[in-house]
């Protein structure tokens, strides 16, 4: 039975009160649907692999592009979608407002607005012009019935400003404009992670995990983190594997095709009883 708008962002909201749960990102509307079949409670796109599956870098989509596949994710699956909207989509807080409000109208239960600026030399807004979008987003949300997430980035540690104290301030006023949750991604040691969760509770906080990690989810649970991510590295694992098989095939074999899923299976997830 397909759930309506309303009861996926109550759901993912409710999601959000206790517990730590895992938030897959799929890239498309099949992966999103092979995720639901195994259990999971929520998605969240990947800016990345979306990008990826359209031949472009990430960051380098359209809103009208990003707008289109957050509604293909929304109408793919009967989980709540949380979008990864990068930093907005607007040059200042009346444009972030104004794709927000787009945003909120594809159905997403929540979407994520980063600090990043896209300028190598100047990689992050300062803090008061964040602070000024995320206000912005906060607006747009509640001017659209406001049960949408807002989740505050802090990308310092993905941009190579490896500043923990400039981090958590960011962080702790991102929680005061109104984020609902917060997200540092590139944080990596339980040290790091146990900083961010005591400076901005009692609101939850995201934590990327991507390869090379030794934290379990006990581990995670057990330091307070509500949610956890894993951004493109479900895409980078597909394209790991296109890529090793593509290029056995341009040597002339055809060994790379040894651990292909098979095509009954992914016609049965895809068919129904078809």
């Amino acid at each position: 039975m397909s759930r309506s708008i309303a009861e996926k962002r109550a759901a993912f909201r409710a999601l959000h009160g206790s517990g730590c749960f895992v938030l897959p990102n799929p890239w498309d509307a099949g992966s999103a649907r092979y995720l639901e079949s195994l259990g999971f409670r929520a998605i969240a796109t990947t800016s990345s692999g979306f990008a990826w599956s359209n031949g472009c870098a990430d960051n380098h989509m359209s809103l009208e592009a990003v707008l289109a596949h957050l509604r293909s994710m929304v109408a793919a699956t009967n989980l709540p979608v949380n979008a990864d909207f990068e930093n907005g989509f607007g040059a200042n807080p009346e444009e972030v407002a104004e794709s927000v409000e787009l945003a909120v109208a594809t159905g997403v239960a929540a979407l994520s607005i980063e600090d990043s600026t896209g300028d190598a030399g100047a990689p992050l807004f300062p803090i008061d012009v964040a602070v000024a979008r995320l206000e912005a987003a906060r607006g747009a949300i509640d001017e659209s019935g406001g049960d949408t997430l807002l989740i505050g980035r802090a990308e310092n540690f993905v941009v190579g400003m490896t500043d923990l104290d400039d981090t958590l301030a960011r962080l702790q006023a991102y929680a005061a404009a109104g984020a609902d949750c917060l997200y540092a991604p590139g944080i990596r040691t339980a040290e790091e992670i146990q900083a961010v969760v005591q400076a901005v509770a009692p609101k939850p906080v995201n934590v990327l995990i991507g390869a090379n990690s030794t934290l379990t989810i006990d581990d995670l649970a057990a330091l307070g983190v509500r949610r956890v991510s894993v951004g493109g590295a479900l895409a980078r694992t597909a394209w790991g594997a296109f890529m090793r098989a593509a290029q056995s095939l341009a040597q002339g074999r055809f060994d790379g095709f040894g651990e292909a899923a098979s095509g009954a299976q992914l016609n049965g997830l895809f068919g129904g009883d078809a």
